[in-house]
């Protein structure tokens, strides 16, 4: 037989590990040799160390690694025979694993012995509890008379120690092979235990070995290491998987979390490089045009800021460099208006602009508020128009046939010039004549292919310019690592008149409070305002699941439907409406029509009103079940109240216990309306797998060293050298080692990413 193929990162997993294991393998995202590297231990076993490890949630898999403390043969209650129940201590609690009919293991499991044990968690006062796990006698150097001995966890453990040795040459004992001071514990399921990943990596560090430590072409230079104080990578997988002291654990993961970073930057800044070779039609200001007349017709100043980014965008649609820009806004900072007089500038110019919006709620919100803005300078072709209006047209998914055949009429021959949509847009039969201009509202809730679509019906050969807004402040290290192709804005100043908004925590078991709140919304209704009252499910669902609140299993969410009728019976003398995603889209528009119009003084909604709904008079939002909600949607929620120079009150009513952590979350969001502060509190409660994943291109992140809460250096440091060697003319598909750090970290995302 010839000699078997030299591995790389990039080889397959199925050309290293048996096919059985590579599938297993492929369950976890796991399927190429630099990915399965790139898999971080959760833990580490170390004698005599103290596990950091929070207690483990029930139904999770675990692998523990502890001395017994106690062994008792149990007879069962309830039928004939005996269960053995042991006691592991692992420095850090003790656990209690159950077995049944134990007869041959019964003189295995002894107290003294060093174990390793995984199965699944059973929590029961306090103690976690492992029914007929799988098991393993450790060798122990402590006592060299304990033979190694467990069931097919053992069989597997010293497969792998086999393997290793024999591909190293070494024919020595396997009497220590587990005697070591640190062994990984892996991130496990019951299908892929912790052994058989490590017998994975053991296998393709082998083979890697055998290749010579030159079959790891390494990302950076020498130079580029030295002046970091980095290992190469080849180093760092072996530290990180097979090391010998928590030293190199660390060195290991230094230079781990660099080319996490590293990988993400490169491809941002390739697409970058790439963005700034393409041409844009420039798109100088027009005197006389539908900009000045719409900025002279402003009965208010613009904020320094709104001035201050606008002279921003419009440097660079004077340029035939597409403009890529993140304009990030507080709630209410007037994004909205700094948007359409950039759309405007290139309607002046003869090219259409399109404005993409997640909801037909938020879309049909944007084309009210934009004819309500324009007014006649909106309605081109019609009775009354301006000289130099333009017509705006809106394209959703629930219009009638009719409706929509006339919408995308306009849009191809050019008729309309401002067009706003939701994902409706990015289907094929929309063809604009000569798109110019993207916006894309609430960038988060698309994914970046989505986001290329759009870009991809411009004509000419030209590209359109691009601004992305989000009223969900990002923390820099996010705006770094998911928009790095992107220049930022950010808009912090509120427009004047704009009052604080008072929020406050509200314990629903608490009747007096709860009777509070329903008066407090009276009251403003007498006073002449409006109210929104938000829940987290509609409740008509055939088999809904209701959602469970964190620490809350008890309950189910409270249901829409129920609620309006509460509300209902509780405000007589208030006209109430209702509104949810699953209302025909006239029925929708509708009901916003009536609350914006004033002709209903409460509106019970699920969060279809989160973003982008403007209405003046509205003073006052209730939350029920807000402990269902996350941090930044809770701030948007809120952020709907309190816009109309009248001060806003939100209150956050839940059932989640005084003292959980429920209900710290949302007592944090009641102590600031510093939007970027609670994105920090966002990120620290969701790490960076959901944001990485619904920001990039809905995947789940691989990330597995770097914190996008505390690692602002290294990204920094990374988007530097990726935006100066890239500049520098280098090419992604030619240097392998990058290549190889950009497989493993993004994955089937960078083609998502790197349009190259």
């Amino acid at each position: 037989m010839g000699a078997a193929a030299p591995v790389t990162p990039a080889t397959p997993l199925a050309d290293v590990v048996d096919a059985d294991i590579a599938a297993k393998l492929a369950g976890l995202d796991l399927h190429t040799v630099g990915q399965l590297l790139f898999y971080a231990p959760r833990r580490y076993a170390q004698a005599g160390v103290v596990s950091a490890d929070e207690l483990p949630e029930a139904g999770e898999w675990i692998t523990i690694v502890g001395r017994i403390t106690r062994a008792d043969l149990i007879r069962m209650k309830r039928r004939n025979g005996q269960f053995l129940k042991v006691l592991v201590d692992d420095d850090t609690r003790v656990y209690e694993a159950s077995f049944f009919n134990p007869r041959y293991i019964k003189n295995k499991l002894q107290p003294g012995a060093r174990v390793m044990m995984a199965g699944k968690v059973g929590l029961y006062q306090g103690r976690v509890q492992l029914a007929h796990p799988e098991w393993a006698v450790l060798p122990d150097g402590a006592d060299p008379d304990v033979a190694a001995v467990g069931n097919s966890m053992m069989s597997e453990l010293y497969a792998v120690e086999q393997e290793a040795r024999e591909a190293a040459g070494d024919d020595a004992s396997l009497d220590d092979a587990f005697d070591r001071a640190i062994l990984p514990i892996y991130p496990a399921t019951k299908d892929v235990q912790t052994w058989v990943i490590w017998r994975a990596i053991r296998q393709v560090l082998a083979r890697l070995d055998a290749a010579g430590r030159e079959a790891v072409v390494d990302a950076l230079t020498h130079q580029q290491r030295q002046q970091r104080g980095l290992l190469t990578t080849d180093e760092a997988w072996h530290a990180m998987h097979v090391p010998d002291d928590m030293a190199q654990i660390d060195a290991a993961r230094q230079r781990l979390r660099f080319d996490e970073a590293y990988a993400m930057q490169l491809v941002l800044a390739q697409r970058a490089r790439l963005d700034r070779a393409e041409t844009a039609r420039a798109c100088p200001h027009v005197s006389g045009g539908i900009e000045d007349a719409l900025t002279a017709r402003l009965p208010f100043t613009l904020t320094d800021g709104q001035t201050a980014v606008l002279g921003q965008i419009d440097d660079e649609l004077d340029r035939s460099v597409p403009m890529n820009r993140l304009l990030q806004g507080e709630v209410g900072s007037g994004k909205t208006l700094v948007a359409l007089l950039a759309m405007l500038r290139v309607v002046d110019n003869g090219q259409q602009c399109a404005l993409l919006a997640p909801t037909e709620v938020l879309a049909a919100q944007h084309y009210r508020t934009i004819r309500t803005m324009l007014g006649d300078l909106g309605i081109g072709g019609e009775l009354g128009a301006a000289d130099v209006a333009t017509t705006i047209t809106l394209v959703t998914g629930s219009q009638r046939t009719a409706e929509k055949r006339q919408s995308l009429l306009d849009v191809v021959t050019g008729t309309s010039g401002i067009v706003i949509g939701t994902h409706a847009l990015l289907q094929e039969n929309v063809e604009f004549f000569d798109l110019g201009f993207v916006v894309v509202d609430e960038q988060h809730r698309f994914g970046v292919e989505q986001r290329d679509v759009l870009r991809a019906k411009s004509s000419g050969g030209r590209v359109p310019h691009h601004l992305v807004m989000t009223a969900t402040p990002i923390p820099r290290t996010v705006a770094m690592t998911v928009f790095g192709d992107l220049e930022t804005s950010v808009l912090t100043e509120l427009p004047k008149g704009r009052q604080e908004i008072s929020t406050s925590v509200v314990p629903m078991g608490k009747p007096a409070w709860m009777n509070r709140v329903w008066e407090r919304a009276a009251e403003e209704v007498a006073a002449g305002r409006q109210v929104y009252v938000v829940c987290s499910r509609i409740g008509d669902e055939t088999g809904e699941k209701a959602a469970k609140s964190g620490g809350d299993q008890r309950r189910e969410a409270v249901a829409l439907v129920d609620l309006y009728d509460e509300v209902v019976a509780r405000l007589p003398q208030c006209r109430v409406g209702m509104l949810h995603g699953r209302m025909p889209a006239d029925e929708k528009a509708a009901v916003m029509d009536e609350f914006t119009a004033g002709e209903l003084d409460v509106l019970v909604s699920t969060t279809v009103i989160e973003v982008g709904v403007d209405v003046p008079n509205a003073t006052v939002m209730v939350i029920i079940d807000a402990d269902r909600f996350g941090i930044s949607q809770l701030h948007q929620l809120r952020g709907r109240v309190g816009r109309g120079g009248l001060a806003g009150l939100c209150l956050l009513v839940t059932a989640a216990p005084e003292g959980s952590g429920a209900y710290r979350r949302l007592s944090a969001v009641a102590a600031t309306t510093d939007g970027f502060e609670l994105a920090r509190l966002d990120l620290a409660e969701r790490r960076e797998g959901d944001v990485l994943g619904e920001l990039q291109s809905g995947g789940s992140s691989s990330l597995r060293f770097l914190s996008l809460l505390t690692d602002a250096d290294v990204i920094a440091d990374a988007r530097e050298l990726a935006r100066t060697v890239v500049d520098d003319g280098f090419v992604l598909d030619e240097h392998l080692g990058a290549a190889a750090i950009v497989d493993a970290v993004i994955g089937s995302r960078a083609a998502f990413l790197d349009k190259s």
